[in-house]
Parts: structure tokens; sequence; C-alpha cells
């Protein structure tokens, strides 16, 4: 009898090895995928997606052709999204044909990247839309609430976009939803048909290693971006003030202008100066210095810092109808004390620029003018004006009246050397105000901070040095007769600064102790992109400079002696020193060598004049002082430093 053998069939190694890797799914994918059919509780859901896998094959063409086109299409779209309309985008194409090819091509590189990541078409669709629809609606708003355009370096705000809503115009036009619709519609349909990469995990990331090294060069390389600019014909003109920068935007459009701005941020980025050492700093600090340390023969005055919001002499411009009696008590206070013009850092945002520099004394241009100054100090210490008034036994008080968190000001401003610090958040419903609050617009009135002025100073033994920035005159200035007429509402709320102020400096004069205070606005305010007024005085790059022009004044309820405020403009970061001049305030080697500065450099600010050339000593002072190790001499007692370095 014959046995049947058994015979038993062995996988080869190679079999062996293509049924693991069938059995193993790519981890990417794993982490996206549906549940499997057993799992699935949604028997119509399971056919829909065992339909979408059939596609895949079965419309193989329209898939390839559905990855080409979608980078054309997003690109097409985020640009129509910001200019608004189909009719803008396609005379550019008439005009700048290789800007747009540019885009093309960076859009291009972007999706491999993406698809690279996430290998299934639609998702890699999905999240590509989102981010250019998300920045292409942020630059339509930003432009139509404040004029500028969108640099990727604002999204350093983005912690702060619960205060930002409140300044910005968003408005959801039929338009802006039409363009959604499209750019989901599309998604929609590639999901439907499923498009995908077929290729394995290492191939992918080598795919997206590959997209990600052109866009870094694009960047941080010139000898790879200097003739890729050049041979697509960007705008790479050096932007020193907004203008300019809004022309660079007209020529290269969204996408060019936020890479090149990438670009231009990176070239700029602070880089401590090779000749930096604690000898050289001794060197410019050798310098004679008086040591008297009699204010004014004993007298401490008060000192008060208004550094007001958006306020600004539109005067300036006599095409401009002016009511006159829309800043008569600010012309009183010159009369009564004396003005002068101060070179503003910024125009229209960036309040922090202006404050940095009477806060400290120091130009932002020291170093590289960033928009957020605050952000680039060292975490320590800092000899802001605050640590002298303090070592001179002044009760040092800085007030906001505002949110706390916007610009980081509670966790940063506490190196100043400020005593105390008064906030007001209006949406959280925290203030540290102690007196009535007032709102006039959409912020505290400016009538209310003069009261906390008063009764800090009355409540006070010491001298005191308050510095204050207001927000009454902020935007949004759509609330008044005629939300319409911005700049007519921005006018009412500039003539209800000026009654305040009446009211203010009055007070002052009942009050039993010397007080001087300085009154400057930080910057002209910001108004609408395309209605402007700033459009209607066809201010240019060239042409915008009386927009930095900030008028000031000096006023005292003593015999403040006034002859040291300068008859021709100084920047802003010059106005301590005035201030220190007028109280007859001590002296250290770092104070003497700006008051020589302010003689012989009166204005250093590449936004309002960018012929000044770079002046070496300048910047690496304030490098030292803010972002190095502080050689230079310190109202810091020496405990206090050893604490922080």
């Amino acid at each position: 009898m014959i046995k049947k053998s058994t015979v038993i069939k062995t996988n080869t190694a190679a079999e062996t090895a293509d049924t693991t890797m069938k059995d193993v799914k790519d981890p990417i994918e794993a982490a996206i995928e549906p549940a499997s059919p057993k799992k699935t509780r949604f028997p119509r859901l399971k056919k829909f997606n065992e339909k979408r896998e059939l596609n895949t094959e079965k419309h193989k063409k329209l898939n390839v052709f559905l990855m080409m086109i979608f980078p054309v299409f997003i690109c097409s779209m985020a640009e129509i999204t910001q200019s608004k309309h189909f009719s803008s985008y396609f005379s550019f194409w008439t005009v700048r044909p290789t800007v747009l090819i540019f885009d093309i091509i960076l859009t291009s590189v972007i999706f491999l990247f993406l698809l690279g990541i996430f290998r299934k078409g639609w998702i890699a669709m999905a999240v590509h839309s989102f981010i250019f629809m998300a920045l292409s609606t942020t630059e339509l708003f930003k432009f139509g609430t404040n004029g500028n355009h969108l640099i990727l370096s604002d999204m350093k705000l983005v912690k702060s976009v619960k205060s930002l809503t409140s300044f910005a115009y968003i408005k959801i036009t039929p338009q802006l939803i039409l363009y959604y619709i499209i750019v989901i519609a599309f998604v929609l349909l590639a999901m439907y048909f499923n498009p995908k990469l077929k290729a394995t995990p290492l191939k992918r990331i080598t795919l997206s290693c590959a997209c990600v090294l052109p866009v870094a060069a694009l960047i941080v390389l010139p000898g790879f971006y200097n003739p890729v600019y050049k041979t697509f014909k960007l705008d790479t003109t050096n932007a020193t003030n907004t203008f300019i920068l809004n022309e660079k935007f007209d020529k290269n459009h969204f996408l060019a202008f936020l890479i090149q701005t990438a670009t231009e941020s990176y070239s700029n980025r602070l880089v401590v100066p090779e000749g930096y050492s604690e000898e050289y700093i001794d060197q410019l600090m050798n310098i004679p210095v008086d040591t008297d340390e009699d204010f004014n023969g004993g007298k401490k005055p008060n000192v008060i810092v208004v550094m007001s919001e958006s306020y600004a002499d539109f005067r300036a411009f006599d095409q401009l109808d002016i009511g006159k009696d829309c800043y008569k008590y600010f012309d009183k206070a010159i009369s009564e004390g004396k003005g002068g013009i101060a070179i503003t850092p910024t125009y229209a945002s960036w309040t922090v620029r202006s404050e940095f520099e009477l806060l400290f004394g120091l130009p932002v241009r020291g170093i590289n003018t960033p928009n957020m100054p605050q952000r680039e100090l060292a975490d320590r210490e800092q000899p802001a004006l605050a640590q002298y008034y303090k070592s001179w036994g002044y009760q040092t008080v800085y007030v906001h009246p505002f949110q706390s968190g916007f610009y980081s000001r509670a966790k940063i401003y506490g190196h100043f050397g400020f005593e105390k610090m008064i906030y007001h958040d209006d949406q959280d419903g925290i203030t540290d105000f102690t007196v009535p609050i007032k709102h006039f617009g959409t912020y505290v009135d400016d009538s209310t901070v003069f009261d906390q002025i008063i009764y800090e100073i009355q409540n006070t033994d010491k001298p005191i040095y308050l510095h204050t920035t207001t927000m009454q005159n902020h935007q949004p200035y759509n609330q008044g007769e005629d939300p319409n007429d911005e700049f007519g509402n921005y006018l009412t709320w500039i003539s209800h600064t000026n009654d305040g102020l009446k009211r203010f400096l009055e007070e002052l004069k009942d009050i039993d102790e010397p007080t001087l205070v300085f009154f400057v606005g930080d910057h002209f305010p910001s108004l609408r992109g395309e209605t402007s007024v700033y459009n209607q005085l066809g201010l240019t790059g060239e042409s915008c400079s009386p927009l930095y022009q900030q008028k000031y004044f000096f006023w005292s309820n003593y015999d403040a002696d006034f002859s040291y405020i300068p008859d021709e403009e100084i920047s802003f970061f010059y106005m301590p020193y005035v201030i220190l001049n007028i109280i007859d305030a001590p002296r250290d080697a770092f104070i003497e060598k700006m008051n020589g500065f302010m003689d012989t450099l009166p204005v250093y600010s590449s936004e309002y004049d960018s012929d000044i050339p770079r002046n070496e000593e300048l910047d690496i002072i304030t490098i030292d002082r803010v972002v190095m190790e502080e050689y230079s001499p310190s109202p810091i007692p020496d405990e206090e430093l050893s604490t922080h370095n």
C-alpha cells in the first residue's frame, strides 16, 4: 500500500519578505487611513472608501492631472483672495509673468514636500490649501486694516491673536466665501478620485528633504537666491520704510513678496560685531563725567512721559482741511512750555519700536530695526531709564490701559526697573487701575489714564517717573457719526484727547509738586489700505518722510529750563536725555556719550532717511546694553546684575 506523501510547501526568503511588506502598513499612512472594514460601523462610509480606492487605479490619468494642476490652482486662488478680484490676478499675469512663474514653481516645491509627508494627494492638498488661504486671508485683512502688507515675521504675534482681533477690520464678503468654496470643492474632488504618491517611505522622505533644501537656500544663501530672484525679475529693493515695502508688494505680489521679505529679514538678522569686547566699550566710555548729583538745587521733579497712541498732527499736510480747534490744547501746551519735532522709528504700527526708544534711550536701528525689539533683549535686568530714576530715589511706574500679555509686556517689562505696572484688560475684566474707567471708542479713554497719573502723584511720597503708552486713539476708527468716515472719526478722537489734556494740565497746576510732562504720539495712525487719507495724499517711499515727524511738547508746573530742548528735529531715543538735561539729573559716561551723539548725529533712523549711514559706535553700544554683556555703565546695582548674569 502506497501512502500519500504529505507535501509541505515552504516559502522562499523572497516570498516571505514580500508577504511581510504587504502586511506592514506605511507608518505615515497608517495614522491617516480609516479603520479596517471589520471595525467600520458605517457601511456607506465603507462603500465610499472602497469606491475611492478603486478610483485611484481607475482614473490614473485624471489623478496625475489633478496633482499637476493643483500648484497652479492654489497659487492662483491665494493671489486672487488677497487681491479680491480675478481681474487683478489676470492683469498681473500680463505685467509680471516671470514673478507668477516663480510663485508656481515655489508652490509646486511646497506641494511635493507635503505629498512626500502624507502620500495621499487630497490630504496634502487640504493642508496646503489651508496654509495658503489662511496666509492670503490674513494679508487681505491686514492690509485692509492698516495699509501694511503681511510678512512672515508677523507670525510672531500669533499668540496675541485674541488682542489683534480687536484691532482688525474683518469683513467676510461674498467674493471671499466664493473663493473658499472653490478651494474646498477642489479638495473634495481630489478626495473622491484619491490620487496617491506610489513610493516607499524612504523615497518620500528623500523627496521631502529635497524640497526643503531649495526653499531654505532661497532664504539663507545669497549665492542661490540672488541669481534666482534676478532670473524671475523679483523686486529686491531694500525696504527702509513701510511705503517702499508696499511698493515692493505691488511688484512681487503675495507669495513672492512673502519669500523675498523672509530673505531680507534673515540677511538683516542681528549679528554681534567682530570688534565687540569689554575693552572696546571701555574705550568708548572713556570720557570726562560731571559727577554732581544735585537735581536743580536739590529738587527732584516728577517726570511724566506720555506716549499717546496714534496721536499725530495732520496739519503737516496743507492739502487736508483740519478744523482749527482739533489740536488747540496741544498748541496751548506748546505755548506754555516748548515744542519740537521728534523722528519716530515707525509708521502706522509697531508701537513697541517707539516705546523701546523712549524707555531705553537707544535706537532700534542699533539692533537692525526689528518690528518687536523687546523680543531681541537678553533675559535679564535691563538698563532702561526707569533703572536710573529708581537709583535716584524715584517711584517708577508704567501705565498701559490694555492687556498685560500683549507684546509680552508684563513679562518683559518687569526687567526694566518699574516698581509698579498698571494694566487693564477689558476682555478678561481684569484691571490694575484705581480710578473709575471710562471708554471712548473701543478703548480706555485717555482721560482715565490722566486721572491715574494724578492719583499716582498724589498717593506717593517719592518723586515719580511714570511712562504711559495710551490706547484711546488706536484703530479701528469705525465708531462715530459715519462709520465709513475713518479719518473724520480719528480727528474726533484726537480732539477728545485734547479736551482731556486740557483738564490734566490744569489739575497739575494745582498740585504743589514740581512736575515735568513730555507728550508725544508714537506714530501716525493705521488707516485702511485702499481708501485711506494717505492714498489721497499720494504718498510714496520718496515723499513719506512727514509721517515720521512727530510733534511733541514739554510742559511743567514749575520754572523748568527748556533751553535744553533742541530747535532741530532729533530721533525719539534722544528725548530721555533732553528730559535728564532739563531736570539736571546726574550723569554717567553712558549718558554723556549719548548727549554727544545727540549733538553730532541728531537723527539716526533708516525709516526716515535711508541715506543716513550706519554708526558703528552707536550700534555696538546698543547691542552691548540690551543684548550682550552690558559692559557700559549700568544704573542697576551690582547685586542685581550678578543675580541675572
